[in-house]
């Protein structure tokens, strides 16, 4: 007589259902610190220190704002920009956009049709 084992379904299958959420990952530095901090504080953010880097999620848009991060570093306004988050920065997931004055990042393309000029009108 044969004996069947249970089979338990894998903690690692892939799983192609929407997130909803959109994020980014920064270096560990002194620069990462400071952006993961002033992330910290707003609603829909989660922020998790690992060891040689920063997570920063969020549940469906996150805006990165220059000014907030420039002020927390104590430089001046417009000292933080794109290019200096582009350096602290080493991955993003979502859809990112990029203006004059923050990062913006969604979950969904749906959100980003605006500032892509992207027209969800459906037509015949």
């Amino acid at each position: 007589m044969t004996t069947l084992k249970a089979v338990h379904e894998s903690p690692f299958k892939s799983d192609s259902t929407a997130s909803n959420r959109a994020g980014f990952t920064l270096m560990n530095n002194q620069v990462g610190a400071v952006v993961a901090e002033v992330m910290s504080h707003k609603d829909n953010v989660t922020v998790t220190p690992l060891p040689s880097m920063i997570r920063v999620d969020a549940v469906g848009r996150m805006d990165v704002v220059y000014d907030q991060i420039s002020e927390a570093l104590g430089e001046e306004p417009g000292y933080f920009d794109q290019a200096e988050f582009e350096e602290n920065m080493s991955t993003h997931y979502g859809r990112m956009i990029h203006t004059d004055d923050r990062t913006i990042l969604v979950a969904n393309p749906e959100d980003a049709a605006e500032y892509l000029g992207f027209d969800l009108t459906a037509t015949k």
